[in-house]
């Protein structure tokens, strides 16, 4: 199972404040709360509010699930079609790297439930008091996906790239995304450094001066640090850099679309968790929280659980299994979770505050 406990990293609200923010038009924010309709309803704040006749629901996810959540929305909409007297359901969706989407979200963009990359995302959203339910409470302790880090190479795999210390290697060029706006880079940059700290990739374990220095030659050979894991990964299929720093799912994805680059599965990497949570203050000014939460529910079961697997997005939730692998999953050599070094609270002062490691080595200090 999914650990419960909070990750709420203070320092990193750094983040949320100094990425660039790329709001929707004011029309859209309108439509999502249209409608008529004679119910009125409570909403959780008190008040009272008229359900639209036709529910939007103002979806927004970072960059990589477009498509399994492409085939998972219009499943939910069916259902709910079904068993709700053939009412309709929209969805606006909305794309981008992960912690400029929750920026979006506290500058005033409603969305009514949120997909993200990792939890402390979504805890800034609930730190703005947008989110005002314990949104870890939810099965899986909120997250519905999971995946891996691994290394989206050339074809033959040219510069012979194995583990965290190739990629620190002289004349190597890597395509990593932007830690201020994606949570994809996060787990990147984490993984390296959990990997390290565990004496892989060159470095002895419980070498944090050694993990250091692997992280920082890693970034100085980044060629590239685009806005989402999306953009990232689009950009090494155009021909771009030796290796992609990616989620499994994402070469999964590309080969299913045709693409030729293998995924390298380094030994040692960091088991990425994805939650899902409804915005309290959204659904309920949009009243259409029965279905926002109907659908972060729909998203818990079975079913979705299997569309998820079909395109590379859930290894088993818990660890031990994730790491047995199975099926289009690869077994792991070492694989862990963020609490095994203290959680996102830690790691991101570590690694992206201010004076963080990886900060520091991006600017150049």
């Amino acid at each position: 199972m999914f650990s419960l406990s909070r990750r709420r990293p203070r320092a990193f609200a750094r983040w949320a404040r100094t990425v660039a923010l790329a709001l929707v038009p004011a029309a859209a924010l309108a439509a999502c709360s249209s409608g008529s309709g004679d119910d009125v309803r409570s909403s959780a704040a008190g008040g009272q509010c008229t359900p639209p006749d036709v529910p939007v629901i103002n979806f927004t996810a970072y960059s990589t699930p477009r498509e399994v959540y492409g085939k998972i929305i219009p499943e939910f909409v069916s259902q709910w079609k079904e068993d709700h007297d053939d009412q309709n359901v929209i969805f606006q969706e909305s794309y981008a790297g992960s912690t400029t989407q929750a920026a979006n979200v506290i500058a005033g963009y409603e969305a009514d439930v949120v997909a993200l990359s990792l939890g402390p995302d979504v805890d800034q959203i609930a730190d703005a008091d947008l989110i005002t339910h314990d949104w870890e409470a939810a099965a899986d302790g909120g997250m519905v996906s999971t995946s891996v880090v691994v290394f989206g190479v050339r074809p033959g795999n040219p510069k012979g790239l194995e583990d965290w210390d190739d990629l620190a290697a002289e004349g190597v060029e890597i395509l990593t995304p932007d830690p201020a706006s994606s949570g994809g880079a996060r787990w990147n940059i984490v993984s390296l450094w959990g990997s390290a700290l565990n004496g892989y990739g060159g470095v002895a374990e419980g070498d944090e001066a050694g993990a250091t220095e692997l992280l920082q030659a890693m970034l100085g050979n980044v060629i590239v640090f685009d806005k989402s894991a999306r953009d990232s990964i689009q950009n090494f299929e155009a021909g771009n850099g030796d290796v992609a720093i990616t989620y499994e799912n994402e070469v999964l994805t590309a080969q299913a679309a045709g693409e030729e680059n293998p995924a390298v599965y380094p030994p040692s990497s960091v088991l990425i968790e994805n939650p899902v949570a409804v915005v309290d203050a959204n659904v309920d000014k949009h009243c259409v929280r029965d279905v926002a939460e109907a659908f972060v529910e729909f998203l818990h079961t079975p079913e979705v659980k299997e569309l998820y697997t079909e395109v590379g997005f859930l290894r088993s939730t818990d660890i031990k299994e994730a790491k047995k692998g199975g099926g289009q999953f690869p077994p792991m050599e070492d694989l862990w979770d963020v609490d095994e070094f203290g959680g996102w609270d830690a790691l991101n002062e570590q690694l992206f505050s201010d004076s963080g490691i990886a900060t520091t080595a991006i600017a150049g200090g």
